[in-house]
């Protein structure tokens, strides 16, 4: 890597770049919700239908990749303010991070449960 660049692909950078595509995929996620709501006023058919395949899998996983993008996206945001306006946030602004790191490890391992548990019964049975 040439001298003088600003990014060296370390933990900030990373955070950054996570950062922006978190909030990115959360955006359209609700841009999707919007819509699909929406979507009850012009056919409640076509609502009940949207409905039912969210009921799958697949849609599960998905639904774990939406906790696991909202809660990186608010634990790192937290620190990005913690960063900002508290005096040492720079000083400690990785040993932040890798908190924010451990905290989201540990909140998305509890949040296995209770959003897998119906996919892994739809697939396995009981």
């Amino acid at each position: 890597m040439p001298a003088g660049t600003l990014y060296r692909g370390r933990e900030g950078m990373w955070s950054w770049v996570a950062h922006r595509v978190t909030g990115v995929l959360i955006f359209f996620f609700l841009f999707v919700h919007v819509l699909d709501t929406a979507l009850v006023r012009v056919s409640p058919e076509a609502y009940d239908g949207v409905v039912a395949t969210y009921k799958t899998p697949i849609v599960a996983l998905l639904e774990y990749g939406l906790v696991a993008a909202i809660l990186f996206h608010a634990l790192n945001g937290l620190r990005v303010i913690a960063v900002d306006f508290w005096s040492k946030g720079p000083r400690l602004q990785k040993q932040m991070l890798w908190t924010v790191m451990v905290v989201w490890i540990v909140l998305m391992a509890g949040a296995v449960y209770p959003v897998l548990h119906h996919a892994y019964l739809e697939l396995f049975g009981k």
